[in-house]
């Protein structure tokens, strides 16, 4: 069974606000991943971007911390991100898979961050790649325009590109991919409904199991 791929694999995923409400992807999306018989610890930092997982860095907006079969705890405003380093060196995961990209669009201005986004990602991944740990960045979705977030779809896509050509050595999921625009209800532009949710968390999990990242650590 294909499934049973992870099984056994101890996965850290860490994120921002999608991960950082009790019924958003730190349910369904862990429980996937749980399912399948990983060992898995989620924190999601509301707010946070790549670079803010260098150093403990509080979050603007709450977040939550998940492990196993327990049930999600809400930080509130005790909310920080905890240094990568850290979490690699305590946790020793398998895989690290990181949800984010809505927090580093810069919806509401109008230059798209180049230089900025890029020396974020790289910050991280770097820290990933020098610890030999084998990652998978999953990009933000379309969404739905307009909201308080000021989402965009055209800010979206370029987003998503960026992305997919600047994480390596970590494989990417394209969440674009798996709806048209618009086509997924938020309730607020950028997150999600419960429906929506669920939905997302079925297409990441069965796309990470195609993800190098994962294919080649079984060989």
């Amino acid at each position: 069974m294909a499934a049973s791929i992870l099984a056994g694999m101890t996965i850290l995923m860490i994120g921002d606000s999608h991960l950082a409400t009790p019924d958003y992807l730190i349910a369904t999306l862990h429980n996937d991943l749980v399912a399948q018989g990983a060992k898995v610890h989620t924190l999601g930092i509301c707010g946070a971007n790549a670079g803010d997982w260098l150093k403990a860095t509080p979050g603007t907006c709450g977040g939550a911390e998940r492990r196993g079969t327990e049930k999600a705890v809400v930080l509130g405003g005790k909310a920080a991100t905890v240094p990568i380093s850290q979490l690699l060196a305590t946790d020793k995961p398998d895989l690290v898979l990181i949800v984010m990209g809505d927090t580093m669009a810069s919806y509401t201005k109008p230059a798209f961050p180049k230089a900025w986004l890029w020396q974020q990602t790289t910050g991280l991944t770097k820290v990933i790649a020098a610890n030999g740990t084998r990652c998978v960045w999953v990009g933000p979705n379309w969404g739905t325009e307009g909201g308080k977030y000021g989402k965009t779809f055209a800010r979206v896509e370029m987003t998503s590109r960026f992305l997919a050509a600047n994480v390596a050595p970590c494989s990417y999921i394209d969440s674009l991919k798996f709806s048209k625009p618009g086509q997924w209800a938020t309730i607020d532009g950028q997150h999600m409904t419960a429906t929506g949710y669920k939905t997302w968390s079925d297409d990441i999990s069965k796309s990470l199991l195609q993800t190098p990242a994962i294919k080649d650590a079984k060989k």
